[in-house]
């Protein structure tokens, strides 16, 4: 049975009464509402829509000051930190707005948890497998325009008026930022919001107690509403999906080729030869340089990503990103004060390269892509010496 009261559903299933407050993510009167149910209800239970990495976040806000950023790159984290903070500047900005915290909601329903001895349930799935099984359900074509849709939405100077903030009440935050892809990419939802769908109803219903209410995006009551009556394989729900072989034959097969062409020239032609590795050279280490130097990197790192390109571009184990960072933190190494105020750097372009946090993140994925792009031209060339010299 289920009744549904101003953003608040009530379903009763066995002796247990399970309340859904449905919320907007950055909206005060939402917080408000989820205080005042939680003080009238006193629950044994209360969900939130939040997973272990999001919730620590919150409750340790200042936990980026103790961030070891040689770690991240070694680690090959730079580019998912980095994508982590742009979409956290799209939620701030929309709250600094507002003169509101984001996540308030969420933040008043682990603290009225507290405050009335419930048990709190982390009920969403982790977000780094909500993004792995979106990214294994689109293609080469869906990725592009997933990641323009997310720069897009960060970067925009667009302001949400009133009206605007009241419809994301039907919306779930991250599926808002990617309604058009969505749209044009029906596969997305399943994973983006299906899917969490049913592992927060099967967590809402697993949390103990006789009166459970859950804080909620209140774009996921529907689907938990039906979902909630049905058991789920938590256990499934959590896999990655498989990866695709091709990715690692091709990222070995094409520095063979072009090693294995080189070396075929040098026997037949030492002078094409050498020209051969030389093009190489060139074509990676400058691209890899120019985009170390469109971070505002070091000198040093911009030589680094110059020196380090041609040799990892033959690895796919290791990245010119990597020398890079590693470089660009030696010599510019983030201050405590970069750590406090990357929240706020983050929510503007020129915020990125100004802090040394994201400048360090920006050096390893800029000099990365110039990498890529000087083994498509170096190869294209050394191609075309070969065939020259037949």
């Amino acid at each position: 049975m289920a009744m549904t009261e101003d953003n608040i559903t009530r379903l009763h299933i066995n002796d247990t009464e399970y309340i859904l407050v449905g919320t907007a993510h950055v909206s005060k009167q939402s917080a408000d509402q989820v205080k005042q149910v939680i003080d009238d209800e006193q629950p044994d239970s209360v969900c939130v829509e939040l997973d272990e990495q999001r919730y620590q976040s919150i409750v340790n806000g200042d936990a980026w000051k103790d961030t070891d950023i040689f770690a991240v790159i070694k680690q090959k984290k730079a580019s998912l930190l980095l994508m982590n903070l742009a979409i956290s500047s799209f939620q701030k900005r929309m709250a600094k707005q507002f003169g509101i915290q984001a996540g308030q909601e969420m933040i008043q329903g682990i603290e009225s948890a507290k405050e009335h001895d419930a048990e709190l349930v982390l009920a969403d799935r982790n977000i780094q497998v909500t993004f792995a099984r979106i990214w294994g359900n689109i293609g080469f074509g869906g990725k592009a325009k997933l990641l323009m849709s997310i720069v897009y939405s960060i970067f925009s100077n667009d302001t949400i008026s009133e009206a605007e903030l009241e419809k994301m009440k039907t919306q779930d935050m991250l599926d808002g930022m990617l309604k058009d892809l969505t749209e044009n990419f029906p596969k997305l939802k399943k994973p983006l919001i299906d899917e969490r769908d049913q592992y927060l109803a099967q967590k809402i219903k697993d949390a103990p107690g006789q009166k459970v209410v859950a804080v909620l995006g209140a774009a996921h009551v529907p689907g938990i509403k039906e979902a909630i009556y049905k058991e789920h394989d938590l256990t499934q729900l959590n896999k990655r999906p498989a990866k695709s072989p091709w990715p690692k034959i091709i990222g070995w097969s094409i520095p063979i080729l072009i090693i294995s062409i080189i070396v075929y020239t040098f026997m037949a032609n030492p002078e094409a030869g050498t020209q051969q590795t030389i093009s190489w050279v060139l074509w990676n280490g400058t691209f890899s340089a120019i985009g170390t130097a469109a971070a505002l990197a070091h000198p040093i790192a911009v030589l680094a990503a110059f020196v380090a390109a041609p040799i990892t571009s033959l690895n796919p184990l290791i990245a010119a990103g990597w020398f890079a960072g590693i470089v660009q933190a030696y010599f510019r190494r983030p201050t405590v004060a970069e750590f406090e105020t990357l929240s706020e750097d983050v929510s503007s372009l020129k915020g990125f390269w100004r802090n040394r946090v994201t400048r360090i993140l920006l050096v390893v994925l800029l000099a990365n892509v110039g990498s890529s792009l000087g083994t498509f031209i170096g190869g294209a060339d050394v191609l075309r010496l070969f065939f020259e010299n037949l």
